[in-house]
């Protein structure tokens, strides 16, 4: 058995993501709209490529000032419109890198809206297909919008996070909320794998940003390969 294991990443100066891409296979790199300069998106995508990490982009709202978590009420168009912008930025930035972008992971309250909201997830759907319609979308595991984009034509993965505490509905907890991470790498580890037991997630997520990230990626990686399951790339067929 294989799984994705998949890191936000290029999103902070003061994030030391060399101690994080040996762990991880897939690294989901912001375009901008909520962190990252261009200096720091192609170092993190020129590293990832050294470390045969897998490169997508991580879209946002475009709100730097709230780190892109907080929702806006933005329309179909303004949201396909900055999706692509952004989309496009990281395309170019990854061709002087020399890397081909696998995916793309919509970040934080995009993210979130997307999962309980049709309208705002096919705009997301849309955008993707507008600029690469052969790309690998990741949502969250369970949520109605894997299958919306599925309907649309595109390929899928099924998200799970091995440090975020869950709602009883499926819902990440918000970060509001005491306990809504999992600091501890022991509490990441065996939800991570409780996760990977269920057959139906392709990709597994430490943050980048949570503390402890790094020892958090070692024990779940860790923890997956003593019950046999091999962090692997996503394969998804088309």
């Amino acid at each position: 058995m294989t799984i994705d294991l998949n890191c936000d990443m290029g999103e902070r100066e003061d994030i030391d993501e060399s101690l994080l891409l040996p762990l991880i296979t897939s690294a989901n790199v912001s375009c901008g709209a909520h962190a990252g300069t261009p200096a720091l998106i192609e170092r993190t995508l020129r590293q990832a490529k050294q470390q045969n990490v897998a490169c997508g982009a991580h879209p946002s709202y475009p709100d730097p000032v709230n780190f892109g978590r907080l929702s806006l009420p933005l329309t179909d168009a303004e949201i396909e419109a900055t999706l692509i912008a952004q989309l496009e930025m990281l395309c170019r930035i990854a061709a002087t890198a020399g890397v081909e972008l696998t995916h793309v992971k919509p970040h934080g309250a995009l993210y979130n809206d997307a999962a309980k909201d049709q309208r705002i997830a096919a705009a997301v759907g849309r955008a993707v297909i507008a600029w690469n319609p052969r790309t690998i979308l990741v949502g969250l595991a369970g949520k109605p919008a894997l299958r919306l984009w599925r309907d649309m034509g595109l390929r899928t993965a099924a998200e799970a996070f091995a440090d975020r505490a869950y709602l009883e509905d499926g819902s990440l907890m918000p970060r509001s909320r005491p306990g809504s991470l999992l600091t501890h790498p022991d509490d990441a580890a065996a939800q991570a794998l409780q996760l990977a037991r269920r057959g139906d997630i392709q990709t597994l997520c430490i943050h980048s940003d949570t503390p402890g990230a790094a020892s958090i990626a070692a024990a779940v990686r860790n923890r997956l390969l003593a019950e046999s399951i091999t962090p692997a790339r996503l394969n998804i067929p088309s």
